[in-house]
Parts: C-alpha cells; structure tokens; sequence
C-alpha cells in the first residue's frame, strides 16, 4: 500500500493514463526550450565573435560616448587619448550596416589606413587601402557572396570603389565584412569629423601593479581626459554594443513569447488532471493525506512534465544549432555544440516554468475539501 500511494506512483500512473495530452504538453514545453537554446545559443556566439574582433586586434578599451544611443565621438579625440602615457595606440573608427547590392548587406568598418587593427588581418591578395581613396577591402566569405576579387570594382550606395584586398580576419565577423577608409565612410554616412567609438592599445603593465588596476587606472585616465566620454574594457564593450544587445534582445524576447505558450500548456494540463481527480484527490485526503502532500504531488508532475520537455528542447535546440551551423550564410559563426552553462541554463527554465505551470492548480487542488471531493461526481 504504502508504495502504491508513493508521491512517483501517482505521478506516472497520471502522467501515463493520459499519453496524448502528456505527449503534446512534453513537444509544447520542448519547442519553446528549442527556442531558447538556438535563439540564446546563436546570440551568445554572435557576442564571442565580438569578443574576438577585440582580442585578436590586440584592443584593449573601446571609448564610446555615456549614453547607449548615442555613439558619435568626434573623431578628434583619438589625438588626445595618443597622448595619455598608458596609451601605447588608439585608433578612431566607425561601423555600420550598409546595403551592398538589393540582396547582400553586410557590416562595414572604417579604418584609418594605419590603424593598428590591420595587424590582424591576413591579405589573400592585394593590397591595403589609402585614406582619401574610393577604395574597399572585401573579407573572404563576402567576396565570395558577391563574387569579387582584388581589382574589380563595385557600387556603394551610388558611389564606384575598388576593391584592393581580400582578407582574412580574427573574427568571423570581419571576414563577411568590408573594410573602407574612415573618411570614405564618414562621408557615405554623413558623419564627418565623427566616429562610432575610439579603440585604444595599452602599453604592458608596469611591474607590481595587476592587470585589473592597471585597467582601472587607465579607464580614469582616458574619461578624465575626455569629459563626457567612457573608457570601456573590450571585454564588456563585447556584449554591450548595439548588435549584440540587439541579438540578445531578439533572443529573449523571442524565447519568452515560445515559453509562455508552453508554461499555459503545462497549465492547462494540471488544470485538467486536477480536475480530472477530484475523487481521487478527496480519497487521499480522507486516508490522511495532508494539504501540502496534495500540493507537492501536483507540483512534482508539472516540474517532471516541465523537465521531460527541457531534455526534448535540448535536442531541439542542438538540431537547430546543428542547421545554422550547415548554413553558409552563419556556419562561421555558431557552432553546433553549445556550453555547459547554456545546457543548465535551459533546464532550469524548464523547471521554473513547470513550478509556475503547476502552482495554480496545485494550490486549488490542496484546497479541496475531503467531503466536498468525494461527492464529485
């Protein structure tokens, strides 16, 4: 008896009684954890590539202006951070999204033409640009996406430029990118005189004193020397520049509209399976059960319902990583492995949303009355 009555016991013979609805709240509460895996999962690689556009320059601090929106800094102010005794090089740019033909868009940076970030790019042919050129450097996977190579020609916004180079970058992102003079884009953009943001090489730490204040200590030199401008570590200027914050945005936006239609399926579930056992419920309560046994019992079945569809959404999830990653147009930049912290992650939402799914029903469920119970009909 006493196993017969076990809290699993009656999970599973309620969840096994009714397959088809166990079934299609498993795949709804499994769909919306998929979301959250290849949505998160590609935003979350999409940061690391940012990451990589900063360590493989060597950039150590992004200057970028207080505000987020706004992301003019006049381009004027790299003389001054070449000033500071911790800077060793800074260099002003701008990127942006720009239309290359009607079907391919793609990012665009301006450099200076001695900006030290070309130490990180490896040319497959050609040549490095010259200020004040109409002169473009195409990254491999867009040059092959447009099918140009070094010494064609190509129409920008209206305005004829060579392509001089054809490059290889640290970043998957530099290398579906252009590459323009800084004044070439200031003026395609409108933007004379101002830049996106000023990156910044330090000199090597003095000895004794750590990475992390000397880091600090430069950051107070930079916005002491340009009031109303920031000194960001490249690392948080990764995930916190308008792409990223966009992808994640879209990410989580996305997902949370997945997981709420799975959190209302799980339920509508419990819902029903409460409803369905009110005698059962009024039987137990009369055998000595207490409202908190009735409570935890519920609670368990939407939690192992909510859980059952995190392991599915994790399949989910991997298939879709696995498509993005096949797909040329993103296979540079997600992989079709995903990182422990994402894997846990996702099976901690699936918990919670069983705990949230369930908590309504569970609550009414341990309120029954024992008399009330055993006259439903």
């Amino acid at each position: 008896m006493a196993s017969q009555l076990s809290f699993t016991g009656f999970v599973w013979k309620n969840l096994w009684r009714r397959r088809l609805r166990t079934l299609l709240t498993l795949c709804g509460i499994g769909m919306a954890i998929g979301a959250f895996v290849g949505l998160v999962g590609f935003s979350r690689a999409f940061e690391h590539e940012w990451l990589r556009i900063y360590t493989s320059s060597g950039t150590d601090i992004a200057v970028i202006q207080q505000t987020f929106l706004n992301t003019s800094v006049d381009e004027s102010a790299a003389e001054t951070v070449k000033r500071l005794s911790v800077v060793a090089q800074a260099t002003p740019m701008i990127y942006n999204v720009m239309d290359l033909t009607p079907e391919v868009n793609a990012l665009a940076y301006g450099w200076k033409a001695d900006s030290y970030e070309f130490q990180s790019l490896q040319l497959d042919s050609g040549r490095r640009f010259r200020d004040g050129a109409p002169e473009v450097m195409l990254g491999y996977l867009l040059a092959s996406s447009l099918n140009k190579k070094a010494g064609d020609s190509m129409q920008i916004q209206g305005s004829p430029f060579t392509v001089t180079a054809i490059y290889r970058g640290g970043s998957a992102l530099e290398a579906g990118a252009v590459i323009l003079p800084l004044d070439q884009l200031q003026q395609l953009s409108s933007l004379q005189g101002k830049v996106s943001t000023i990156h910044v090489r330090l000199r090597p730490a003095p000895l004794g004193e750590t990475q992390e204040d000397y880091m600090k200590r430069a950051q107070a030199q930079i916005e002491a020397a340009l009031p109303g401008l920031r000194a960001v570590p490249a690392a948080e200027r990764a995930g916190n520049n308008q792409f990223v914050r966009l992808a994640h945005a879209s990410a989580w936006g996305t997902s949370s509209i997945a997981l709420l239609i799975g959190i209302l399926g799980i339920a509508n579930t419990m819902a029903m399976s409460v409803f369905e056992r009110t005698r059962e419920i009024g039987v137990l309560r009369a055998l000595g059960w207490k409202r908190g046994q009735v409570l935890i019992l519920i609670q368990l079945e939407a939690v192992i319902l909510g859980l059952g569809g995190g392991f599915l959404g994790l399949g989910v999830g991997w298939c879709a990583l696995t498509l993005l990653a096949a797909l040329p147009q993103t296979a540079s930049i997600v992989s079709a492995s995903f990182p422990l912290p994402l894997l846990v992650e996702a099976l901690g939402i699936a918990v919670l949303a069983g705990l949230i799914a369930g908590a309504l029903p569970a609550w009414r469920g341990a309120q029954l009355s024992p008399v009330e119970a055993l006259r439903h009909d």
